[in-house]
């Protein structure tokens, strides 16, 4: 976990305020001076290979042996269409047909909420007492944990992290000294989806004291089990405001996904992985007449200007081990997907393509990023162990490519830092892009016999993205001195905002409103509750007067695509749209590398 070489936002950067003349145009190491590791571009089953890159595999250690989980078997080919049977059932119940599609699996797992005989799910307070035990030192094999405290919910609950490493320490200054990437695992943040955190329980457990403990010799771990406890608690999905704090990723305005902004800047994983459950029945059997067969679904980066080789890494490296190991262990995947609550709608749709979502926020962060969603949601703890151990086969897999890949994974990191800060003042990005629709065959399951039913559907694709308006990449970006909002969230995000210390000027592109709306954020599941405001600009170029106080966002950083996100404000997640700019007068494009004077704080 070495310090980004192309960043002077370290979150370790002891604050300061004398008066410093700082260029915008850092001094970079070229990035043709850092080698790409070999490539595998195998393609993934009903996807086109992400890249042409085609060399021999990498070679690294010999793979970690995870309990009931292979190195082989693929994903099958579609069958042929069969006809649709059955019909919508009032009140929904599993039928023993259906259920025999879904045995247990041959581990049972162990974890306060998986006991013999019992009716809920781990509680807030067995789950901190379970870290408590494992986060209380070092363990005989050497490894080494650390109970994090990362947040407060918003009814008082602890939003807790558990960091396991073999480092000399669990401080940052060790952890980094080690030279070994951390990733981050997440449980969780929906608290009606309960898999995913005994899922990360599960495997806190072998990764402290069991079978899993060896990957630890090359990698760091923090395990999040528990996003949402105040929805966990509640059996409720969004956190206790009404908001679901995985579109929150980017605005910060859950506590919650404050807690989770803040464990990323400070261990900046290397990779993160997302643990969700999805609908069984519900929509899916009001318009399709049948119910979920798939046991997990799987998601990689899908937003506007991720760095072509973190979707390559997430895609390549991830994705194909993960559904290779849930195919060994009789699990079915597919692509993630989900579909609106309008009953007309007969679509089905990939995850977003917004910079909301913590899976696309952290590959903004040059992450590699995986959305990993079982079978759970209102089944009630039905098949509980096989959801549970489809979360683990998933996620002990990604740990097992981290632990293999360390070096490929490091190349690949220090080269996008580099190539992203490299762009400021030149080149294009995209503003947002949309998801393209295609016909695909999806099985569903029939709700009375159990037999396969497939149907062709409109599928919107967000793996084949459709690009949208591009704009001319500023050197940076500037911000009047009453946004502080929107700098402590930019800061919080882990970007570097430095504050004008003394007048100045630039050559800037100014946002001119042309046209304005309110309108109900859109999203996959369809329109939500709450209201943003669309606005259509042009640019006008012109030199401007920035005060002291104002605030510059320099883009030769390497989450430059962060700012962009957040600071372009024509698109729905955008700071402006959401209020957190309150007017368009707050913030312009600098499309030169200024000559300022700076004092950078905390």
């Amino acid at each position: 976990m070495k310090p980004d070489a192309a960043s002077t936002s370290n979150h370790r950067m002891p604050a300061w305020s004398s008066l410093t003349v700082i260029a915008a145009a850092l001094a970079l190491t070229a990035c043709s001076s850092t080698p790409l590791p070999t490539w595998n571009s195998t393609p993934i089953s009903g996807q086109p290979s992400p890249g042409t890159v085609t060399t021999k595999p990498a070679s690294g250690p010999s793979p970690v042996q995870i309990p009931g989980v292979g190195s082989s078997g693929v994903i099958s080919s579609p069958i042929e269409s069969v006809p649709l049977q059955g019909s919508p059932l009032s009140g929904w119940q599993e039928s023993a047909e259906v259920a025999a599609r879904f045995p247990d699996p041959e581990r049972r797992y162990s974890t306060p909420g998986l006991g013999a005989g019992r009716t809920t799910y781990t509680s807030n307070a067995e789950l901190g007492q379970m870290l408590r035990q494992l986060g209380s030192g070092s363990q005989a094999n050497g490894t080494k944990s650390e109970l994090i405290t990362a947040g407060t919910s918003q009814e008082g609950q602890p939003i807790l992290a558990l960091l396991l490493t073999r480092a000399t320490s669990t401080s940052l200054h060790d952890l980094d000294a080690s030279n070994r990437p951390t990733v981050l695992l997440i449980g969780q943040q929906h608290g009606d989806e309960p898999a995913g955190s005994e899922a990360l329980l599960a495997l806190a457990q072998d990764l402290a004291q069991g079978p899993l403990s060896s990957v630890l010799d090359k990698i760091n771990v923090l395990l999040v089990p528990r996003a949402n406890p105040d929805g966990a608690a509640a059996n409720r999905r969004t956190t206790s405001n009404g908001l679901d704090m995985n579109r929150d990723h980017l605005l910060l305005q859950t506590p919650e996904a404050q807690a989770l902004a803040k464990l990323s800047r400070n261990y900046r994983p290397m990779a993160v992985f997302d643990a969700h459950e999805f609908t069984v029945a519900g929509r899916y059997l009001e318009k399709f007449k049948g119910v979920q067969r798939y046991d997990a679904l799987l998601q990689t980066p899908s937003t506007a200007n991720v760095h072509e080789f973190i979707g390559k890494a997430a895609n390549e490296w991830y994705l194909l081990p993960m559904q290779k190991a849930l195919t060994e262990q009789g699990q079915t995947t597919n692509w993630y997907y989900t579909t609106t609550r309008d009953p007309q709608d007969l679509s089905l749709s990939m995850g977003g393509v917004r910079a909301d979502t913590g899976r696309n926020v952290n590959a903004l962060k040059n992450a590699a990023t995986m959305l990993v969603e079982t079978r759970g949601v209102g089944i009630g703890r039905a098949h509980i162990q096989r959801r549970v151990h489809g979360q683990y086969t998933a996620i002990a897999s990604a740990l097992q490519t981290t632990a293999q890949r360390t070096k490929e994974l490091e190349q690949v990191r220090t080269f996008v830092n580099r190539d992203i800060a490299s762009q400021a003042c030149r080149g294009e990005f995209s503003l947002e892009s949309q998801q393209t629709t295609e016909k695909r065959r999806v099985i569903f399951i029939d709700p009375q016999t159990g037999e396969d039913m497939q149907q062709e559907v409109d599928w919107h694709s967000s793996v084949k993205l459709r690009p949208g308006p591009t704009r001319a990449r500023p050197c940076g970006y500037w911000l009047a001195g009453n946004a502080t909002d929107a700098v402590d969230k930019l800061r919080a995000l882990g970007l570097q905002v430095l504050r004008i210390a003394e007048p100045g000027n630039l050559l800037a592109d100014t946002y001119q409103e042309q046209e304005r709306s309110s309108s109900a954020k859109s999203d996959v599941l369809g329109p939500g509750a709450q209201n943003v405001e669309r606005v259509k600009v042009a640019l006008e170029r012109v030199a401007i007067d920035v005060p002291e106080g104002s605030f510059y966002v320099p883009l030769n950083q390497s989450l430059a695509n962060v700012a962009i996100a957040a600071l372009e404000p024509d698109t729905q997640s955008s700071f402006f749209a959401n209020h957190i700019i309150p007017s368009l007068n707050d913030v312009a494009r600098s499309m030169n590398n200024p000559s300022l004077v700076y004092e950078e704080t905390d």
